[in-house]
């Protein structure tokens, strides 16, 4: 997966990743992807759940070597 920008967030619990998710999609620009990095196990029922309240797409979720990686388009 192509991404624009990457955030790591790893080491950090909620809300931290969500907060930090939210911030870097505010300074991209629409259609652009955002990759980020969490090792927050919690962070599986999150993301998710942000994607469909904020419109934002999340377009791949999977985990490797105990860290979670997201890829998210903004809307």
């Amino acid at each position: 997966m192509e991404f624009d920008r990457e955030l790591d967030v790893k080491g950090l619990n909620c809300p931290l990743p969500i907060l930090r998710t939210k911030k870097a999609l505010a300074e991209m620009d629409s259609g652009q992807v955002l990759r980020v990095l969490a090792t927050d196990p919690g962070s599986q029922k999150d993301f998710p759940a942000f994607a469909r309240q904020t419109g934002n797409e999340l377009v791949s979720q999977k985990e490797e070597g105990g860290v979670f990686i997201y890829d998210l388009k903004r809307k």
